[in-house]
């Protein structure tokens, strides 16, 4: 059975998705971009203030499923530089500390303009 993850803490969906789905103690949640949760607008301008931004609505949606970041298996990460990948990764290990399984590519553009967006699956917690 599917449980739709929806929480007031991580931006809501800008588009026909929800924030993420649970599966088997599995969630595969959407990608983050750095928007704020409360105004839904962009957050900072340079990749390591956008990165930061990003890692703060993963946290509140892997804590809006009673997991952390070490719980995190795998993510895809997307660029719209690769000329930041170094800077964005600075950020990133902060907090993937258990070092998930990851992709990392550049894209032309991503939405809102933005530098960085990050998709998680994590393991949580079957309610």
């Amino acid at each position: 059975m599917l449980k739709y993850v929806e929480t007031k803490n991580a931006p809501a969906a800008i588009g026909p998705y929800s924030q993420g789905i649970i599966l088997n103690g599995i969630a595969f949640f959407s990608g983050q971009i750095p928007l704020s949760a409360e105004t839904g607008e962009v957050v900072g301008s340079t990749i390591e203030e956008q990165t930061e931004q990003v890692m703060q609505n993963i946290k509140a949606l892997l804590e809006s499923q009673g997991a952390e970041f070490t719980d995190v298996v795998k993510t895809t990460c997307f660029l719209a530089d690769m000329a930041d990948f170094a800077a964005f990764n600075e950020v990133y290990a902060k907090y993937f500390t258990g070092k998930p399984a990851r992709s990392c590519v550049a894209v032309k553009a991503l939405p809102k303009g933005v530098l960085c967006e990050v998709e998680t699956i994590a393991a949580v917690k079957e309610a």
